[in-house]
């Protein structure tokens, strides 16, 4: 828009009215902004003000009552596979091995292009629902993941799965997708190169990777040190840990969201301080829980070395939905457990990884993760008058571990309204719930003894 371009000319002005607002500072105790107006202008929040009930509104203003809710950043997903929830439920009390090998991998061999947008589509109307506006994800046909992200109004990070045994043409997919796709729908959808995991891909393909990564101007998301187990096999077999085979291939310098970390050992953490700016772990606690695995990702050594950590929920395969709700109070609980110490992992600290840790996770810290003038317009409006939040002593102790993604009301992208009082704008879902049904009963067969890939790390 030139100097001269009237300031009326096509501006699109939102206001949500009288609602209170969480406040996350980058350090110290979040607070509630009691009775404010969030100011929209273009997509882009200009000011969250307090409310004056008389003040005249603009002429073609988009209002939105917040009176009696909470508004918040929308929540980051920081790890995910979103058409997996095509598989929810298929792959239940089984061995991390059986989970893969016998179950999840076979099923994957059957995915279609169609499926994963159906897939996808399905995900966002979850997430949606929820209160994510902005999600990492890490999936095949990432084209149609793209498209279902453009299309449903939400903001992504997409990363294609990339696996070494799938060849030279896949890798050259991977990287065309990230030239084309990087910046589109708007700026809403980024783009990460996806290497598997160091147990899947080749160091030479990790290298060649970590180089489009730094040409492109754009980050790595792997799967990497995922239990103890990968990380004491990585030793056996080659002297160093998958978060060191990171640092000898160029992963870590041209930055890099490690999925899980649950194996990161003493000697990693100051290879990882080393790279802090650029290098954030995913923790998705449901799923270690659900393997049966130990340690959990260590959250607190992490942050003592400077990097960011972010929660994710993994795919709905494992983790069963997209709840990021329920993932951060996971975080809250099982880091207060393995720390053995209840005074860890505030109200405040949960909420400021699964906010602005999520967002610096993605590299868009400057974008998303606070509600204030100059972000981008990611809200979302919760409604704590439930009895399972009353009587409400403290807002943020109730949204850590008693706010339920039911009680989302309005969730806000953009400056674009995706979700209003419960009802989805932008997904049609009666209809996607039926076209999902009718794709799982091919997607789970696994009679025909093929898979993706064979996990023995």
């Amino acid at each position: 828009m030139s100097d001269r371009t009237p300031p009326s000319a096509s501006r699109h002005r939102l206001v949500v009215r009288g609602c209170d607002v969480l406040r996350v500072p980058l350090a110290g105790e979040c607070d509630v902004l009691p009775a404010r107006d969030i100011v929209v202008e273009d997509g882009v929040i200009a000011e969250v003000r307090p409310t004056v009930t008389d003040r005249p509104v603009e002429p073609g203003t988009e209002l939105l009552d917040g009176r009696g809710l909470l508004a918040l950043p929308g929540l980051v997903n920081a790890h995910t596979h979103s058409p997996m929830v095509l598989m929810r439920g298929a792959a239940e009390d089984v061995t991390v091995e059986g989970w893969f090998n016998d179950r999840v991998w076979p099923m994957e061999s059957n995915l279609t292009p169609e499926d994963v947008r159906a897939g996808a589509l399905l995900a966002c109307a979850e997430m949606i629902r929820s209160g994510v506006t902005t999600f990492a994800d890490h999936y095949f046909f990432p084209e149609r993941i793209a498209e279902a992200v453009a299309g449903t109004g939400l903001r992504a990070d997409i990363a294609p799965t990339y696996f070494s045994s799938h060849g030279q043409e896949a890798l050259d997919a991977t990287v065309a997708f990230a030239e084309t796709w990087h910046g589109g729908a708007d700026g809403r959808v980024t783009v990460s190169l996806g290497p598997h995991a160091p147990y899947t891909v080749t160091d030479t393909d990790l290298r060649t990777l970590a180089d489009h990564a730094r040409r492109l101007g754009v980050r790595t998301h792997i799967h990497a040190a995922e239990h103890l187990e990968q990380t004491e096999s990585s030793l056996q077999r080659r002297g160093i840990t998958p978060v060191q085979v990171l640092r000898d291939t160029g992963i870590l310098d041209a930055g890099a969201l490690i999925a899980h970390g649950c194996g990161i050992v003493g000697p990693d953490l100051p290879l990882l301080a080393e790279h802090a700016g650029t290098t954030a772990v995913a923790c998705c606690p449901k799923v270690y829980l659900k393997h049966a695995l130990s340690p959990l990702t260590p959250v607190r050594d992490l942050l003592a070395a400077g990097v960011t950590v972010a929660v994710g929920t993994d795919g709905a395969a494992g983790h069963n939905t997209l709840d990021v709700w329920e993932a951060l109070r996971l975080v809250a609980l099982t880091q207060k457990q393995a720390e053995r110490d209840a005074t860890w992992m505030t109200v405040s600290d949960t909420l400021r990884l699964a906010l602005r840790g999520g967002a610096r996770a993605l590299g868009l810290q400057d974008r998303i993760g606070s509600l204030e003038a100059g972000m981008r317009a990611d809200i979302v409006l919760t409604d704590l008058s439930g009895p399972h939040c009353r009587p409400l002593h403290d807002p943020r102790a109730a949204l850590v571990y008693s706010a339920r993604a039911g009680d989302v009301r309005t969730v806000v992208v953009d400056g674009r309204v995706l979700m209003r009082d419960g009802r989805l704008l932008t997904v049609d879902e009666p209809a996607l719930l039926a076209e999902a049904d009718a794709r799982v009963a091919r997607i789970l067969d696994t009679s025909h003894g093929r898979a993706v890939q064979h996990y023995d790390p």
